[in-house]
């Protein structure tokens, strides 16, 4: 049984959470430690520059975020793609239009969207920002990374990668506005599929510092997407009795775009620090299921049901 230990404060939507539901299945290793990840795109040099744009791509553990900014007329194309991924379009002037076995969508941006498993194209007019996530399934991705020499093994605490079931009306392409309402209650805008859940929060100033939430996560990567202003990870990692595993505390500041990969056990919270348009994503892979479990929290759950237990 896996858990999302809190130290939140009470007015925190999280501090509702089930203590010791499952998060995912499986086992993890507790022997150690893993290191965190910071990958700044923008700031260092793609691994992709040709003429459908710049791509920049990180990893963690069972995922692989790809950050592109896209020549207009640009289209991506996946070929045999393992599982469903998910496009992220954070801009509201970005459209884009999503093809997959037979079927084509529209996006006119500010939208997520998850493309299923096989060939697909995206093709975007007017070019523009945007987000891809990829499972580790996925090696040509994964080769890409940054960061890839970081998970040439698999990482302490973090339980073999297993997939929510298939949606009951199948795979097809499934575009969600973000234009979502804020609810009282309610943590951030969450949607989940079979391979990820994405929480992508509203824009915000900088963070009072007196109303921070440090938690950790017994068995998964937490990765912290920055598309705008500025942020500042501070990490901490326990003790144990062996002081090979002690870690130095990070602070950690990181501008967008970037991606900080927050792994297992360490203690952590993000302040925004930037005067306005701080843009935080959250991204899981496979879902957590403690977030499925709050009523009304992931806003397309009768898409993918939860795993029976």
């Amino acid at each position: 049984m896996s858990t999302a230990n809190t130290m939140y404060t009470s007015d925190d939507p999280r501090s509702k959470l089930t203590s010791g539901s499952a998060v995912s299945a499986g086992t993890a290793s507790a022997t150690g430690f893993g290191p965190s990840h910071y990958v700044l795109f923008g700031s260092t040099p793609p691994q992709i520059d040709d003429e459908t744009g710049q791509t920049w791509f990180g990893r963690g553990q069972n995922f692989v975020v790809a950050y592109t900014r896209a020549r207009p007329g640009a289209t991506f194309e996946r070929k045999g793609q393992a599982d469903e991924y998910v496009l992220l379009i954070e801009e509201q002037d970005v459209p884009a239009i999503i093809s997959a076995n037979g079927q084509s969508e529209s996006v006119p941006g500010y939208a997520i969207v998850i493309v299923p498993p096989g060939d697909s194209h995206i093709t975007f007019p007017k070019g523009g920002e945007f987000v891809r996530l990829f499972s580790r399934d996925n090696e040509d991705m994964t080769a890409l990374a940054a960061n890839a020499h970081g998970y040439a093994v698999q990482q302490p605490n973090v339980p073999p990668f297993r997939k929510w079931p298939e949606p009951p009306a199948g795979y097809s392409i499934r575009p969600y506005s973000l234009d979502v309402p804020k609810k009282e209650g309610r943590f951030g805008r969450l949607w989940r599929c079979t391979t990820f859940m994405v929480n992508v929060f509203e824009p915000d100033g900088p963070r009072d510092t007196a109303k921070l939430s440090p938690h950790f996560h017994d068995d998964f990567e937490q990765c912290s997407l920055a598309l705008g202003g500025a942020y500042v990870h501070h990490l901490r990692w326990p003790w144990t009795a062996n002081q090979a595993d002690w870690r130095e505390d990070e602070h950690a500041t990181c501008p967008a775009p970037s991606i900080a990969v927050i792994p297992p056990k360490s203690i952590h919270t993000s302040a925004s620090i930037a005067p306005s348009d701080n843009r935080l994503v959250d991204i899981f892979a496979p879902p957590r299921h403690d977030f499925s479990l709050m009523e009304g929290w992931v806003l397309n759950a009768d898409d993918y049901p939860m795993p029976r237990a």
